[in-house]
């Protein structure tokens, strides 16, 4: 299968919010997979269901896709291997969507270990491994680890040509861990502050106006409205539905 067209193709019905095309899409290539024999297209697939299923709440069909995705893993023998580890990230990542924070956290440890010895140490993946292993670890109360690993994520992002939508997202991850450690009140002035940063970075006029800053300011817009920036969250809302219409 010619992976790299199924993940474009993907892509396009994303950008444009079709969820219901994107999962025939893959429903399609999942049963191609099937009937070429072909283990390690199938594999890609069931790691864009488990990421597509988190996106549209479907919990029963996103743990589906998760048991078969380290199932067909551990078939394959990946072990320490790069798309292993971006396994164990998936699944963690699915687990940790529908609040199974605990099922989640040993699967992002091994995928961690994996990282951490394959890719370099700047490697974009590493940070958004390190976001999504903070925020099950967050739940978990685990604050100075969670810390920690936004810290890292910020300090790869930065580097980063266009780094700067998705360190704003860690830094509201931190205004969260704030308020969870803290408390809203005895947090505030470092919620604030955390704010603010993330505000200045989503303005940097050199972030592309695509698909992913839409998806950016959609993600971020709910978390300044919680915190009473309610301008902000009105403006991310439609920098986003402009994007949206116009592809």
């Amino acid at each position: 299968m010619n992976v790299g067209r199924i993940i474009e193709k993907l892509d396009a019905y994303l950008d444009r919010k079709d969820y219901d095309a994107a999962e025939r899409h893959l429903d399609y290539w999942l049963n191609e997979a099937d009937a070429g024999n072909d283990p390690r297209g199938k594999l890609t697939v069931l790691n864009e269901q488990i990421g597509l299923y988190r996106k549209t709440g479907k919990e029963a069909q996103c743990l589906a896709a998760i048991d078969s995705a380290l199932s067909l893993a551990d078939s394959m023998d990946m072990g320490q291997t790069i798309t292993g580890g971006t396994t164990l990230l998936n699944a963690a990542t699915g687990y940790k969507a529908f609040g199974k924070a605990e099922e989640a956290l040993p699967l992002y440890r091994k995928a961690k270990t994996i990282y951490e010895s394959a890719l370099a140490p700047d490697d974009k993946r590493l940070a958004g491994l390190y976001n999504n292993m903070a925020l099950a670890l967050t739940d978990l109360k685990e604050f100075a680890e969670a810390k920690a690993l936004y810290q890292k994520a910020i300090g790869i992002m930065e580097k980063q040509k266009g780094g700067a939508a998705r360190v704003a997202i860690t830094r509201l991850n931190l205004a969260d861990l704030i308020a969870a450690e803290k408390g809203p009140l005895d947090g505030a002035e470092e919620i604030d502050r955390q704010l603010l940063e993330a505000e200045k970075l989503l303005d940097a006029e050199d972030l592309p106006r695509d698909g992913t800053y839409a998806f950016v300011c959609e993600k971020c817009a709910p978390v300044f409205g919680y915190y009473g920036y309610f301008l902000t969250e009105k403006e991310l809302d439609r920098r986003a539905k402009e994007i949206y219409e116009r592809t």
